[in-house]
């Protein structure tokens, strides 16, 4: 490699470095956010809740900033075919972490409401242990991508099934309240609701630890993403801004 070469290569490695900085940075505010929004829930915490909720805005920033930082590595750099699927990696990451933010908000409105209603024994803290597997799979997805690392981003993509019957037993016991006593209907919906986006985060949580399968093998996963979620066709579209 000539000197000029070696030169372009080190750049982009530290611009790289860079955003993957920010990647971690996000990723963090995003775990804490889901840890946060599950204890607001548990402990019917309106000023934590309200934490989450600001918190989101950062992390929009940091997607926004990462998007643009890539997209100025790839105008700048031309980068080759083996770094320019790290960059698109990043890219696909940070909007898969803005997403799980928004559920985590979204979590964290509904504790607002939740709290002026009769409390649904054992709910929340069922939610709180499902909530604490998707952080963890979130964790393990980043670490995964920093360490190149397959074999683990292939546990993820399994215990996505562990989080997809969570749901369906939290379903089904929001099901039986609800027919046991309407008076129940409401805060067990915004449960439901609240259960479902947590699904829905796992589900991103996967889609970090494909990409970084792609990242490290040049292809996506050949077998189908093992998925438990029997309640789908069911629920309502839990898609929030």
């Amino acid at each position: 490699m000539s000197a000029d070469n070696k030169h372009i290569a080190s750049v982009f490695d530290r611009d790289l470095e860079a955003i993957q900085a920010l990647i971690m940075k996000m990723g963090g505010l995003v775990e804490a956010n889901i840890k946060d929004a599950a204890q607001a829930l548990e402990e019917r915490d309106v000023e934590l809740a309200e934490k989450v909720r600001d918190s989101d805005r950062v992390i929009d920033e940091l997607e926004e900033e990462v998007n643009e930082e890539a997209a100025r590595l790839i105008a700048l750099r031309s980068p080759t075919a083996g770094d320019l699927r790290t960059v698109l990696t990043v890219m696909k990451i940070s909007t898969n972490l803005e997403r799980c933010g928004d559920y985590a908000k979204n979590l964290a409105k509904r504790t607002g409401v939740l709290v002026n209603m009769r409390p649904i024994e054992g709910s929340a803290t069922s939610i709180r242990r499902m909530a604490r597997e998707v952080e963890e799979m979130l964790r393990l997805a980043l670490d995964a991508y920093l360490q190149r690392d397959a074999d683990l981003a292939n546990q993820v993509r399994h215990r996505d099934l562990d989080v997809d019957q969570m749901y369906n037993a939290l379903f089904r016991e929001f099901l039986t309240y609800m027919m046991e006593d309407p008076r129940n209907i409401t805060a067990c919906m915004h449960l439901h609701f609240i259960a479902k986006n947590i699904e829905r985060m796992g589900d991103h949580a996967t889609s970090i630890a494909e990409q970084v399968i792609y990242l490290v093998t040049g292809d996506m996963p050949g077998d189908p993403r093992p998925k438990g979620d029997v309640t789908s066709q069911d629920a309502l579209d839990m898609e929030e801004d």
